[in-house]
C-alpha cells in the first residue's frame, strides 16, 4: 500500500456494507459466534448480511452435490424443514443443488432460519441465480455471512475456505448426496 490507498479501501468497503446493511463482526467481538473460534484458523472478521444473533443458534449444516438426484432433493428439503421446525439453523453454501434445497426447506418451516455462507464478498451471491434465495434467507431472520472482502469473486480456492466455515459454526453436518471426491 502506498500512502492513502487503505484509506480509499477502507471507504470502499463501509460504503458497500452500508449499501448492503452488512457489518463486520472481528473475532474479538462478542457477536462473533463462538463455536466457530473453535477451529483451525477461523475467520479474524466475518462481514454479515441480516441476523448476526442468528450466529449463535444451534446449527446443523447440510451439504451436498449440485447434481443432485429427485430423490436427493426430495430428502434435502424434508431433512432441513423438519430440523427448522425442531430449532435447528439450517446452515449452507448458497450453491445449486442440496445447499439450495436445504435453505429452501429451512424457510418452509414456520418458525425457520437459515445461514448462508458465501465464497465471495457479501455484496455478490454465486450463483447469481440464488440472489432471491439470499434475500428470503434475510427477510425469514437468517444470514448471509463470509470471510472475504467485498467485492471478492467466486475464486475455486475460496471454496473450501467457505466449507471450514461452514462446519464451523455447526454443531454437525448432515451430508445428502456427494460423489466420494466432493468437497462435501
Amino acid at each position: 500500500y502506498h500512502a492513502g490507498q487503505w484509506q480509499d479501501d477502507v471507504e470502499s468497503i463501509n460504503n458497500t456494507l452500508e449499501q448492503y446493511q452488512a457489518k463486520i463482526i472481528p473475532i474479538t467481538s462478542e457477536d462473533y459466534p463462538p463455536q466457530l473460534k473453535q477451529i483451525t484458523l477461523p475467520p479474524l472478521l466475518l462481514y454479515v448480511r441480516g441476523n448476526p444473533t442468528c450466529l449463535h443458534l444451534p446449527q446443523i449444516a447440510m451439504v451436498g452435490s449440485r447434481r443432485m438426484t429427485r430423490g436427493a432433493e426430495t430428502t434435502a428439503k424434508s431433512w432441513a424443514k423438519s430440523l427448522a421446525a425442531s430449532g435447528f439453523t439450517i446452515t449452507s453454501g448458497m450453491a445449486i443443488g442440496i445447499d439450495s434445497c436445504a435453505h429452501r426447506g429451512a424457510l418452509e418451516a414456520p418458525q425457520g432460519i437459515s445461514v448462508g455462507v458465501v465464497a465471495t464478498g457479501i455484496d455478490r451471491i454465486y450463483p447469481s441465480r440464488n440472489a432471491s434465495l439470499a434475500e428470503q434467507i434475510i427477510e425469514k431472520g437468517g444470514a448471509l455471512v463470509t470471510e472475504f472482502a467485498p467485492g471478492t469473486p467466486p475464486l475455486p480456492a475460496h471454496f473450501p475456505q467457505r466449507n471450514r466455515i461452514i462446519s464451523g459454526l455447526s454443531l454437525g453436518v448432515l451430508v445428502v448426496e456427494a460423489a466420494l471426491k466432493s468437497g462435501s
